[in-house]
């Protein structure tokens, strides 16, 4: 096939793909054909020399307009859309190139955008905690929630729970804290986030109060009702099944409430999840001073620093079923702790090994480190929890990176105050890992699946998540090659997990990890004309 042939066949694919539709039967948005334009691209393996491609087609649309009489500025408009798709296609070549271990190539092409659009109606209601006439009769009643887990789970639901308010057209109630978990942390919201920021943040939103009035609890017949939904809900189960009883009761609680919306909702409300989790939940003044306290300390010190989240607490390790290593003493001590879950089922550990279920050990994150060319001198952060072993555990990892620091190192005596709630101790730890130079987590848990969304979000900063099913194996068998090798497969396998731009694809994944909604591509004259790639 001739190179013009190609380039009708090109032309003809691109105007297709306009016509693409969502699984729900809506036309896809311009982002979303981009997603699905950039995956067809991806599977072209011919080499294509685009400035003779785009020379050609500019000639042949330059004819066109001798015949049709299309002015001038309709062939620029052409030349600039040609020009840009030009440019976004040549983003796989570069994904293609080594890889920078600090920074994205192409993050400068994206940004963060949630704003509400206007055909997404703003609330009108008063936003104070006493009830009025007019509140009463706008708001279908109010929601209770009752969040779950520990504090990247809980920061889910309750951006969830926004959007299920606006779904409901119901007044919420400032979320209740699970006090009972594993880590038995008894902070309310407002001792880990800004609730009048939260409340005023969202104001246009949602109306949020800080509690049901008095009056109007005393004047209720029967006590809240209580429902837990079921995990992932589409909207339709919330105004089918939800949305009745609420109208009824005028007062609902939602128990457990973590992942309870689905996935895949409208991008209206994707956006407003955005909205509420990257925006309006902000820590409170002591969390956040202490917190960039620790980022300035490290930033005195090194001009770029990796921020390492380790899961491996004892209660996590007994949870995978997984053995470390640690003989008879580490067998019977995690199984002990594994009684605690009377409906796990009995697994075999080298099973859950060889399928790669096993949370990477600090030495294994390490080595991982090293083989995908971070130096022995650079700076590293951790955060954790009680780590299982203790130092004997981490002793590998920090002769790997001798420049090892903890915020217990950095801010002992300020740590005081916070020591006994685990909550605050990791949104800390939140703070530190989300405003470093790279984040790498050794499992796919909360926190981190929480801020490999918020860093796409904020810039697409350099995010490393391990790749199990590959990396697992490659790890067992180190000691059988050469470092040479083993890094060259490391990095080999690692691509697709560093936190680039099209690692995200519309439907892939928790929302909350890949928010392809709210990542807009920036127009061609921006990412021409600044060459910093700043928004």
């Amino acid at each position: 096939m001739g190179v013009a042939a190609k380039a009708w066949r090109f032309s003809v694919t691109s105007a297709n793909l306009a016509l693409l539709q969502h699984p729900n039967g809506s036309v896809l948005s311009n982002k979303h054909v981009f997603w699905r334009w950039r995956s067809f691209a991806a599977q072209q393996r011919k080499p294509i020399s685009w400035s003779l491609l785009c020379g050609l087609m500019l000639f042949c649309l330059g004819m066109i307009s001798l015949f049709t009489g299309h002015v001038a500025s309709d062939l620029e408009w052409y030349s600039q859309r040609l020009v840009e798709r030009s440019l976004y296609f040549k983003l796989d070549v570069i994904n293609k190139g080594p890889i920078d271990i600090w920074k994205s190539e192409y993050a400068k092409y994206f940004y963060g955008c949630s704003k509400r659009s206007r055909e997404f109606p703003r609330v009108e209601l008063t936003h104070s905690d006493h009830f009025d006439a007019t509140h009463e009769r706008s708001s279908n009643g109010y929601l209770l929630i009752a969040a779950s887990g520990g504090l990247n789970q809980q920061r889910t639901g309750i951006a969830d729970a926004v959007v299920v308010a606006r779904i409901l057209n119901a007044t919420l109630v400032v979320p209740e804290l699970d006090h009972n978990s594993y880590w038995k942390d008894d902070s309310d919201f407002v001792d880990i986030f800004d609730v009048n920021w939260f409340i005023s943040y969202l104001a246009k939103d949602v109306t949020i109060v800080k509690r049901v009035p008095d009056k109007f609890m005393r004047s209720m017949e029967k006590p809240p009702y209580t429902m837990r939904v079921p995990r992932k809900s589409p909207p339709e189960y919330y105004l089918d099944q939800v949305l009745p009883i609420l109208k009824r009761r005028h007062v609902l609680q939602l128990t457990k409430f973590d992942y309870r919306l689905a996935s895949n909702i409208d991008e209206e409300l994707q956006k407003l999840r955005c909205r509420a989790n990257f925006h309006a939940l902000r820590f409170t003044k002591p969390i956040q001073e202490l917190g960039q306290k620790l980022v300035m300390r490290i930033r005195e010190m090194a001009k770029h620093f990796i921020a390492v989240h380790l899961r491996f607490e004892p209660d996590m390790l007994a949870f995978s079923g997984c053995y470390f290593g640690g003989g008879d003493k580490e067998r019977y001590e995690l199984g002990e702790i594994r009684k605690r879950w009377a409906t796990l089922p009995d697994l075999s550990a080298a099973g859950e090994r060889s399928r790669s279920k096993c949370p990477l050990t600090p030495h294994e994150v390490g080595l991982m480190l090293r083989a995908l060319g971070f130096a022995n001198d650079t700076y590293l952060y951790v955060a954790s929890g009680e780590i299982y072993g203790g130092e004997e555990t981490l002793r590998p990892l920090r002769e790997l990176f001798p420049n090892f620091y903890t915020k217990e190192m950095f801010a002992n005596d300020k740590l005081k105050p916070f020591l006994q709630f685990s909550s605050r101790l990791a949104a800390i730890d939140y703070i530190v890992c989300d405003e470093s130079d790279v984040f790498v987590t050794n499992n796919n848990g909360n926190m981190a699946r929480i801020l490999a969304g918020r860093r796409r979000y904020m810039g697409h900063k350099r995010t490393i998540r391990p790749n199990a099913k590959r990396l697992g194996p490659l790890l067992m068998e180190r000691d059988q090659m050469d470092w040479d090798t083993f890094a060259r497969k490391v990095k080999a396998v690692q691509r697709g997990f560093m936190g680039e731009p099209d690692e995200m694809r519309p439907g892939r994944g928790e929302f909350h990890e890949y928010p392809y909604s709210c990542i807009c591509k920036k127009p061609l004259s921006d990412t021409v004309d600044n060459k910093s790639g700043d928004p």
